[in-house]
């Protein structure tokens, strides 16, 4: 039996569907995802990516499935970089409203800044694809670490 997940400020929430590896995929409200990652769990990318295009899927506003491959792209390279630049896991959260807005928090104090791919293509490109396909996105500091952020859908923020 499947139990509530008890956030950060000890409150209850409901909806929980396991994901891989014993985590879980939370939905707190209609619109809201939330999932909560292991420290260097690459597996949950394609896990967020998917119960985020579900969540999409859903949504009754204007998500076009141009805006869904858009985030499930963004999604994938937010929830990586604090996988592979952190170690101390992460937290997903994804809010549906007339927009969507994605937080992935991880608790390293490093602010991300987008720099020029490497000569071997296999990184660098993450945060120029958030800034250049994202309506809106930032980094917003918390006490210990940060989330990085992205909007999309209803124009510019």
């Amino acid at each position: 039996m499947r139990q509530p997940v008890r956030r950060e400020d000890g409150e209850r929430h409901g909806a929980v569907a396991e994901g891989g590896r014993g985590t879980a995929v939370v939905a707190r409200t209609p619109g809201v995802l939330e999932r909560r990652i292991r420290p260097a769990d690459l597996e949950a990318v394609a896990e967020v990516r998917h119960a985020l295009q579900e969540l999409l899927h859903r949504w009754d506003g204007p998500a076009s499935a141009g805006l869904r491959d858009t985030a499930a792209l963004l999604v994938s390279e937010l929830v990586t970089n604090a996988l592979v630049h952190t170690t101390g896991g992460a937290v997903f959260t994804a809010t549906v409203t007339d927009r969507l807005r994605v937080e992935v928090r991880d608790w390293a104090a490093t602010r991300p800044e987008p720099r020029p791919p490497t000569g071997d293509g296999t990184s660098g490109r993450g945060l120029i694809l958030v800034r250049s396909l994202a309506d809106a996105w930032g980094v917003r500091p918390h006490g210990l670490g940060k989330s990085v952020w992205f909007e999309l859908g209803g124009g510019p923020a």
